[in-house]
């Protein structure tokens, strides 16, 4: 049988598979349909809708700015706001729309046979790697039809709508080639060309991503590809997604036979899905229908069904099942070049932990003195009568004070330089150090580079109190990032909820859930331990300026340890300005724990600043002002994907800058202004 009418069979094959799962999906489309016309833009599930909107500001795809501008005027619950911030994304993309979608087209190929003398267009791919092309398994169906196409890159008309010079390659199925026909898909090696070039040098690929938020229910979606072997087209007009089922995505666009294997897009120019199949309207017997409202038979054509929808497997499911594939380490190593967001990289799984009954004890012994110990400032700082102190958070026992010090003062100068104000000198700022402290009473972990989920169960505080309070953040910080609510875990391991919880804030945040359970684990451990907390305190007590105005810049578990050591301060030091930055201080079961009591303003404090990144993890409870009585002035910034909790991230932006470089500037108060001050009132 000829490749191009075996191809044309297992298209009609997927096209009645299709239309039967459109048929049992039926139920879900119109609910989806009811919520639109109750005015649900949207009508996803919150956990999608969470996840989607998390996705769409880390990766740029809307400036924080605009998000806030979308949902400050109105009181909106959570899913109005993700919604709110969804339609924002639609209506309005940025110039980068057009040029990125013109890089994405460029990874796109025709996929031709030669039969009887000429050349016959049987799909699309495109690449997913500097070598590694995605189409359809009814496109190609095994090794050797893979080894008898072409695959024609740049195969369009240029921007004066006359024929692209193309480029051709062949495929090299001998080296790789996987193939799924239930989820209709086939992953081949593209041959490099006569210099040894390979195809994605020159056309660049897509990262795909294993992640969930790349598309809800009522978005665009923009499809690319050769539509009954032409050149290249687009669909970016009245396109959007219908239903997600667990492996395929039913959506509304123009689509036609050759545009099997296509990519299709979420606005971002992330790839969602592969496209398969138009989905025919079909009678009570399953039958495909023509346009004219007859059965359908093979010599009809395709242009006389009546299409109703079309179908594409998701990427998340194909990258789950090439994950599962037993595959020599050869053609492994060809899959770990889609890239990290592919779930395909080499991991190392260490041995799994010992149940909790059989760990060696690990008593805190004493708080014995160690090399590293905090930095004063150079004596006259600031005039001598005012005080600059950096409060760390956690995981820093590795650190070197001065490092740090240098580390957060040259984020900071970079605000302050955007902000047009003076810098400093990292040696005229006071660095308590307490990191040492805090591990000494702690269980020790051996940290991991890429940890699954026995290392994340590691981090976790032993049964008890500490451990409870430990899956109690996870969850409320999970809840805050859009999961619906689960109660916490069972003693034994990590409960469903909380490795949910997990999973969820790694995916909508992009850190990596042993950073997220240990960040965690320590703020637990600090809140629950009195001796822990005592510890800390004390050793940042010893290092603070006694006397003087004080600006404080706290940032992580160091913000909890801030609000403590407010209660504790010497009365002669008048705090100037506090500084929280990626702050836990949101999450009720932090500032139920806190010294104060509870979430209300320090009364020693004149003024008051919150900075906070919509994907830090760890201050999903921002804004503060829901929570705190006389809460703090507050900014939310944009820091950059996988650095959403980095300090001097948050300092080197001018909003942030700005309130500290002005402190420090700012005159001495006059006499008795300083105790009017500790009322709590915000200039």
């Amino acid at each position: 049988m000829e490749i191009s009418t075996e191809v044309g069979e297992s298209r009609v094959r997927q096209t009645r598979a299709a239309a039967e799962r459109y048929r049992w999906s039926g139920s879900e489309r119109d609910e989806a349909w009811r919520r639109r016309e109750r005015g649900e833009a949207f009508p996803d599930s919150p956990e999608m809708l969470a996840a989607r909107t998390a996705r769409l500001i880390q990766r740029n795809g809307l400036p924080v700015e605009a998000a806030l501008e979308a949902t400050r005027t109105d009181a909106l619950d959570q899913p109005q706001m993700y919604e709110r911030i969804l339609g924002v994304a639609k209506d309005l993309q940025s110039w980068s729309f057009l040029p990125r979608g013109a890089r994405a087209a460029r990874t796109v190929a025709r996929i031709c046979v030669a039969e009887n003398g000429r050349e016959i267009p049987i799909g699309t791919g495109f690449l997913v790697s500097p070598r590694l092309l995605l189409t359809n398994h009814h496109v190609l169906p095994d090794a050797t039809a893979a080894a008898s196409v072409i695959v024609e890159f740049d195969a369009q008309v240029t921007v004066d709508n006359t024929p692209e010079v193309s480029r051709r390659f062949v495929l090299a199925p001998e080296v790789f080639f996987v193939a799924d026909s239930a989820l209709d898909f086939a992953l081949v090696l593209v041959r490099p060309d006569a210099d040894g070039r390979q195809a994605g040098d020159t056309f660049g690929w897509n990262r795909l991503s294993v992640q969930t938020g790349k598309l809800v229910i009522g978005e665009p979606v923009n499809i690319i590809g050769h539509p009954s072997g032409r050149l290249k087209e687009i669909s970016i007009r009245e396109n959007r997604l219908e239903a997600r089922l667990d492996e395929f995505l039913h959506y509304q666009t123009d689509t036609e036979p050759g545009n099997s294997g296509s990519p299709v897009y979420n606005d971002q120019w992330e790839v969602t899905a592969l496209h398969h199949s138009g989905v025919p309207r079909t009678d009570d017997q399953g039958r495909i229908l023509r346009r004219d409202g007859q059965p359908w038979r093979e010599g009809d054509g395709d242009d006389a069904v009546d299409w109703v929808s079309n179908e594409g497997v998701r990427i998340s499911v194909i990258l789950k099942h090439l994950a599962a594939l037993p595959l020599d380490e050869a053609r492994r190593a060809c899959l770990t070049e889609m890239g990290p967001e592919s779930g395909l990289g080499a991991v190392t799984v260490p041995p799994p932990a010992p149940p909790m009954d059989e760990r060696p004890a690990v008593e805190p012994g004493p708080l014995a003195t160690t090399p590293r110990t905090g930095l004063p400032a150079a004596p006259g700082a600031f005039g001598g009568s005012r005080h600059v102190v950096f409060l760390h958070g956690r995981g820093q026992e590795e650190g070197v004070p001065e490092v740090l010090r240098r580390n957060w003062a040259a984020g900071l100068n970079g605000g302050l330089t955007r902000a047009g104000l003076p810098t400093i000198e990292p040696a005229d700022v006071c660095f308590p150090y307490y990191a040492h402290r805090l591990l000494q009473a702690m269980r020790p972990v051996e940290a991991l580079p890429h940890p699954p989920h026995g290392a994340v169960e590691a981090v976790a505080p032993a049964p008890g109190s500490t451990r409870r309070l430990y899956e109690q953040l996870i969850v409320e910080a999970a809840g805050r990032a859009g999961l619906p609510g689960a109660g916490p875990g069972s003693a034994e391991g990590l409960g469903d909820s909380v490795r949910r919880g997990l999973n969820w804030l790694a995916d909508t945040t992009d850190l990596d859930r042993l950073f997220i359970a240990a960040v965690f684990a320590d703020v637990a451990a600090y809140l629950d331990d009195q001796g822990v907390r005592e510890a800390v305190v004390d050793c940042v007590l010893g290092e603070m300026p006694q006397t003087g105005r004080l600006v404080l810049v706290s940032h992580s578990l160091g913000t909890v340890v801030a609000m403590d050591l407010l209660t504790r301060l010497d009365p002669a030091v008048e705090v100037e300005l506090l500084v929280t930055a990626g702050s836990p201080l949101g999450l009720d079961g932090v500032h139920r724990r806190l010294l104060t009591g509870g979430p209300r303003r320090p009364g020693r404090v004149t003024r008051w600043f919150n900075a906070w990144c919509p994907i830090d993890p760890v201050a999903l409870g921002c804004p503060l002002g829901d929570r705190w009585t006389d809460g703090p002035e507050e900014v939310a910034v944009a820091n950059p994907v996988g650095q959403a909790h980095d300090i001097d991230e948050y300092l080197a932006h001018p909003e942030v800058a700005q309130p500290i470089g002005a402190a420090l500037h700012a005159a001495a108060p006059v006499a008795g202004a300083g105790s009017a001050a500790y009322g709590g009132a915000t200039p």
